[in-house]
């Protein structure tokens, strides 16, 4: 049974909410926002129209959550004060208070995340390490662990390419994370390098073998934002994508690969970007996802030198390297840790079914991005 103080504490937290989140300011917001909408040449103007909408839906996303938080909190009371008159069980007490804490949690979460590009669905892609087949399995391992993570969120998860391995797992993949909001703000916690410890099935000593995994999280742009594209930098190949063979052969070059040659604006350093589309059998389709996928890349590279310069502005944060080791699972120690928070997890079996929120959650409340660094 919850003590007097827990009941406070909740209380106190929906409070503070209420003040973080501003929420009657967004209401009168969400008014005027939605009025907006009503004009008789609304939709004259589709990309700014979708963009209006989004606006829309993104202001009473934040009121709806709050108002489900407070409902929450008010039952959680009544449940409390019923208790003290025999009129419900403590279990009952007890259940009310665990679903108002999951929601505060959760809108507390959420409320950290206010970098402009943590709303954005989010491409992610995995690269096996040296190591050969352990690596590549490695890799698979990651890429279904994510897609339970994102099947869990109700996000929808497209493969826009995938590179078998020699023996078994991948050698890389690149996943689409849509339907949802938010999958990039959740997922950046994600960029770097997974390291694996384990005796690997695949050695025939039973050695306990160590190999690695890359994972990069970038944001997916939409058509309302502008990415410039150099078309004299930009050059296509086509080739077959890979079929089950018999009469599903794929005998017409579907595949695309685009080669970009991107310029760092501050060293002028050159490095080629190169992106593999084979995710239908209609090469426009693949040109077209091709060309989303680069635009979000150059996005992702914009965001990320405008975050550096804002680390560098701020003395004493602490720096955050994309491309290091971040996390690593050791399989027979029966222990997951993430190398940057420290937390940890012995149930290396949830975390492989997709269970990593705790890991995000723990990044996020160590690494916060306020609204100032916009």
């Amino acid at each position: 049974m919850i003590t007097q103080d827990q009941l406070k504490d909740v209380l106190e937290r929906v409070e503070s909410l209420h003040k973080y989140l501003e929420i009657d300011k967004k209401k009168i917001e969400f008014e005027e926002e939605d009025l907006r909408t009503q004009a008789p040449d609304f939709w004259e103007d589709r990309l700014r129209a979708e963009e209006q909408m989004k606006k829309v839906k993104g202001i009473k996303k934040w009121i709806d959550g709050y108002n489900d938080v407070k409902s929450k909190a008010d039952e959680l009371q009544l449940a409390f004060d019923f208790y003290k008159e025999e009129m419900v069980t403590e279990e009952e007490v007890d259940a009310d208070y665990d679903a108002a804490i999951e929601a505060i949690e959760a809108l507390e979460l959420k409320n950290m995340l206010r970098q402009k590009e943590d709303p954005m669905e989010c491409v992610l892609k995995i690269n096996s390490g040296a190591g050969g087949t352990e690596s590549q399995d490695w890799a698979s391992m990651l890429m279904r662990m994510y897609q339970r993570w994102a099947e869990a969120h109700g996000y929808k998860v497209s493969i826009a390419d995938l590179q078998d391995g020699d023996e078994a797992g991948i050698k890389s993949v690149t996943m689409e994370i849509q339907g949802g909001e938010y999958a990039y703000g959740y997922l950046k916690s994600e960029n770097g390098v997974h390291r694996l410890v384990r005796v690997s099935p695949f050695n025939a000593q039973g050695k306990r073998m160590t190999s690695f995994a890359s994972v990069f999280v970038s944001p997916l742009v939409d058509d309302t934002i502008e990415v410039y594209v150099d078309p004299a930098k930009l050059s296509w190949d086509t080739f077959r994508s890979s079929g089950a063979g018999g009469q599903n052969v794929n005998k017409v070059e579907s595949g695309v690969r685009l080669r970009y040659w991107y310029s760092d604006p501050d060293t002028g350093e050159e490095e080629e970007i190169l992106i593999e589309n084979t995710e239908t059998r209609d090469q426009p389709k693949n040109k077209e996802k091709a060309m989303l996928l680069l635009k979000s890349q150059l996005y992702d590279r914009a965001m990320k030198k405008r975050l550096e310069a804002q680390a560098k502005i701020e003395a004493g944060k602490k720096k955050i390297e994309w491309g290091s080791q971040i996390r690593s699972y050791v399989f027979d120690d029966r222990r997951v840790k993430d190398h940057r928070t420290n937390y940890q997890t012995s149930d290396v079996d949830a975390v492989m079914d997709g269970k990593i929120d705790g890991f995000i959650k723990a990044y996020l409340m160590e690494f916060p991005v306020t609204e100032e660094e916009n």
